[in-house]
């Protein structure tokens, strides 16, 4: 087989550019040893760089499908098969599934087989209950592979660790957080309420020149976790607190704590803290409200952030709303970006 013999530094480059140019043989797999990864290729090409060249190797061909429902026909019946859910969530190498009632007797099966296709994932749980409490946690049940829910996750340059079953984290986040990263400036202090194991904070903190971020969570699990992964990042510039945010802000304001920005990652609730952020607010702060809603009723966020500004006696601009991930047909989690005018 026809391989691209390219030094393992040099590796996502050029994969990359044999993606780009639809030079990479899918039908076959990619190998590598200590110094070198070989990618197959459909022919050759000219090359500039002299670290590379074309040679004949061995490869395993790829005719494994990497589909869950296709691995799945024929051990289950076509009845059984309108029921498979192929979308499912993956933290760090953990795979977390929902397995439908009808599935229940198979849910083994499932599982095992997404840890064949998948070499990637170590460890499949399913979710055994909603988000619920005052952690906003959610139990897990284990079901093939590695028997643990403790994962390290990589997002956006930083590397967190967590238990997947007492910290409550949601990878759809990642672009939110990116965006919202994107926003902030130089020197900005900012507050992260309900920041669990510090997604938020060390995001900031290693991605933006922001002068200070504090992140309060409830949960000593979470507040934990943070604190390993401020550790982990090696993040100089964040802060945690394990508390109440009502009983936190209280004291933040009674010595005249004022904040650039301010961040509220939680939906459903978060309007009974608005008064606490508008507290710590100043005129020019940014504040970023979460709610889950019906498409029909996005102006409900909007509404709320005005009467508990008027309820403040607080002047305040929407700039704007963004839909950041589907909760369920119809209901989105939204962020309400709004500003303080006085």
């Amino acid at each position: 087989m026809l391989a691209l013999k390219v030094p393992l530094k040099d590796a996502e480059k050029w994969k990359k550019y044999l993606l780009d140019t639809k030079g990479f043989d899918t039908s076959y797999r990619f190998k590598k040893d200590k110094e070198f990864i070989y990618f197959p290729v459909k022919k050759e090409f000219k090359v500039l760089n002299g670290n590379v060249c074309f040679i004949d190797v061995v490869l395993e061909k790829t005719n494994v499908s990497r589909t869950l429902k296709d691995n799945l026909s024929g051990k289950l019946t076509k009845e059984e098969m309108d029921f498979v859910k192929t979308a499912h969530d993956i933290i760090g190498n953990i795979a977390i599934l929902e397995i439908p009632k009808d599935l229940m007797h198979h849910e083994k099966l499932i599982a095992e087989t997404l840890l064949k296709i998948n070499k990637n994932i170590k460890t499949v749980l399913k979710k055994a209950t909603v988000h619920e409490g005052t952690f906003r946690t959610q139990k897990m049940e284990y079901l093939a592979g590695i028997n643990t829910k403790e994962t390290l996750y990589k997002e956006n340059g930083v590397i967190m660790k967590l238990d997947v079953e007492k910290v409550y984290f949601s990878i759809r986040l990642g672009n939110e957080r990116k965006r919202i990263m994107e926003q902030v400036n130089p020197g900005e202090e900012i507050l992260v309420m309900f920041s669990g194991a510090a997604p938020y904070p060390v995001v900031l903190s290693k991605n933006t020149k922001a002068k200070h971020i504090l992140g309060i969570e409830i949960n000593p699990e979470g507040h934990k976790y943070g604190l390993e992964n401020v550790r982990l990042n090696k993040c100089k510039n964040v802060e945690l607190i394990c508390g109440d945010v009502h009983d936190i802000a209280p004291k933040l304001a009674e010595k005249k704590k004022k904040f650039d920005r301010i961040i509220m990652p939680l939906p459903k609730t978060a309007d009974e803290f608005l008064d606490d952020a508008l507290s710590l607010s100043k005129k020019g702060t940014i504040i970023h409200f979460y709610d889950f809603l019906d498409e029909k009723n996005f102006d409900e966020a909007n509404k709320r952030i005005i009467q508990a500004c008027k309820r403040n006696n607080i002047d305040c601009k929407i700039i704007r709303l963004v839909k950041c991930g589907q909760h369920a047909p119809h209901v989105f989690r939204i962020c309400v970006d709004f500003e303080i005018l006085n």
